[in-house]
């Protein structure tokens, strides 16, 4: 006990400007926790120490300043891939490194920040404080993923992407729930230095903190050990990764050796059974499949009789006087025909389109002249001899309760979530990890299986459970072969719920523990 009032004392009697030092040097630890590290113990000094510099701050904007610049700490380590995407056309954009990354990180260390406000004002130092945090994390990292277009990444709950049975525990709750889960057990030993709270109180916390995690571990080892694996008749899948450099991608004179390598590992020969539907990744062919149907003869050449090559493409419209372009998938037959197509919905700001019109001259950095027009959202598309699926390019795939159509929540579902995705912009880094990761938690949660193909990153086939099937390596050419796990015929409650799920979490631990003092809720009211 002494030793933690000691640390406690010693982080409560910085200055004002170490204050700030330490949580910026506290949200760089934090981030070791986060794929592809998985350094989850670093998580209670990072969290134990954000609780005392609460402490510290003498009012709710010093608190707040705490806690952005643990936020800051957070997201420039955790985002420092983005900076890699600049280095694609690094003449036009590399100019842009020092400001991009800080720049979205500084407004990301907001929510963080808020929290810290919130926990200051709401819950006195010590056992109350540390128990209101997790709170206050969750709620904010919710406001993160759906307010200014969401950016819902590196959720803390990703931290156990690399533990099945404890990633079990989003099919009730989802990734926010797991991510208060986390933050419990990471914050609880803060109280551990109240000297005014009972001893019982104290340790009873930090045992409730650990108690959470074991429960989702054992209750997600019991229902893995209930499953067997079961594949749909029928549908064998050849994903082809042909790790196309991003700064060749759109040179015209590249084009038709992309074609030739996409062809190529294509028609390998199979591994097993022969496949019946074939995935390349997000924008593969480097044309306009429904302008040119040439290529869409070429294209169609691999298609499987009786299956489908099913290809992220460009797609194009030209009006008068108006050209729109859209980023899409496009299921293609053996008789050249595209049997459906689906436009990407949730654009990537600076990235796909321009939130800001003309931004320093800049276009955004995946388009050419042209910013991508947004789909009309999530659909459930039909392909020729497979189940239907839930298509989502990209980012897409890291929103919690936004992967399937909303009228689907209560009608006939997709049976497999299909993510083609281009990670060749991050290079060999942690950002195509952090992808995987929240794309994985997006199949337990919904109990589809999950089929990924990237360009370059890792792309796999993973169950109704989030568990490896089949996985490449990040930043090789590669050929998988796999069949399609079957779905949960039984939904699981996230689906059902949605987020919905996490204010009944919130609500019970708010229930369950010492949160906020009734005097502090009185005081707060007489305030209006």
């Amino acid at each position: 006990m002494r030793i933690f009032t000691s640390w406690r004392a010693c982080l409560i009697a910085l200055t004002r400007r170490r204050r700030y030092a330490v949580s910026f040097l506290l949200g760089l630890l934090a981030v070791l926790a986060l794929p592809p590290v998985h350094a989850i113990p670093v998580l209670i000094p990072a969290f134990v120490g954000l609780v005392w510099l609460i402490d510290g701050a003498r009012t709710r904007i010093d608190a707040f300043w705490t806690g952005w610049f643990f936020g800051l700490g957070f997201f420039i380590a955790g985002l420092y891939w983005m900076s890699y995407s600049f280095l694609v056309d690094a003449a036009t954009y590399a100019w842009l490194i020092p400001f991009a990354v800080p720049g979205l990180s500084s407004v990301a260390a907001i929510y963080i920040g808020l929290a810290a406000a919130a926990t200051h004002w709401l819950a006195p130092a010590g056992l109350r404080r540390a128990a209101l945090l997790p709170l206050a994390w969750v709620g904010l990292e919710y406001l993160r993923g759906i307010l200014l277009t969401g950016f819902p990444w590196n959720l803390l709950g990703s931290v156990w992407v690399f533990s099945d049975a404890m990633l079990q525990g989003t099919a009730l709750f989802g990734a926010y729930g797991l991510t208060l889960a986390t933050c419990i057990a990471a914050t609880a030993p803060a109280a551990l230095a109240d000297e005014n709270a009972r001893p019982g109180a104290r340790w009873g916390l930090v045992g409730a903190g650990a108690a959470v995690l074991a429960v989702l571990w054992i209750g997600g080892t019991i229902r893995l050990n209930d499953t067997s694996e079961k594949n749909v008749p029928g549908v064998r899948l050849r994903l082809v990764q042909p790790d196309i450099a991003q700064n060749l991608k759109w040179v015209p004179e590249e084009r038709a050796e992309i074609m030739r390598v996409l062809l190529r590992l294509s028609a390998q020969a199979p591994r097993g059974a022969a496949p019946t539907h074939i995935i390349w990744p997000e924008t593969a062919t480097p044309t306009f499949l429904e302008q040119m149907p040439d290529d869409l003869h070429v294209v169609a050449s691999v298609a499987p009789a009786g299956g489908a090559l099913i290809t992220g493409s460009p797609r194009l419209r030209r009006g008068t006087g108006e050209v729109q372009l859209w980023n899409s998938i496009h299921v293609v037959d053996r008789d050249a025909l595209i049997r459906a197509s689906y436009d990407k919905f949730h654009l990537v700001p600076f990235g796909e389109y321009m939130p800001i019109p003309n931004f320093f001259g800049l276009r955004a950095l995946a388009a050419d002249r042209v910013d991508f027009s947004p789909g009309p959202g999530p659909v459930t598309m039909e392909i020729p001899g497979a189940p239907p699926a839930s298509p989502l390019i990209c980012y897409e795939v890291i929103f919690p309760g936004h992967v399937v159509a909303a009228d689907m929540r209560d009608g006939p579902r997709p049976q497999w979530l299909l993510n083609v995705t281009n990670d060749a912009w991050f290079g060999i880094s942690s950002g195509p990890y952090q992808h995987l990761a929240s794309a994985r938690m997006r199949a337990v949660e919904e109990g589809l299986p999950l089929v990924r193909t990237a360009n370059n990153g890792v792309s796999g086939v993973y169950d109704a459970y989030g568990r490896v099937m089949v996985e490449t390596e990040l930043g090789k050419q590669a050929v998988l072969d796999a069949d399609l796990p079957t779905y949960l015929t039984e939904r699981t409650i996230y689906s059902r719920l949605g987020n919905w799920s996490l204010s009944v979490v919130m609500l019970i631990y708010v229930v369950v523990f010492p949160v906020f003092p009734k005097s502090r809720i009185h005081a707060t009211f007489r305030e209006y």
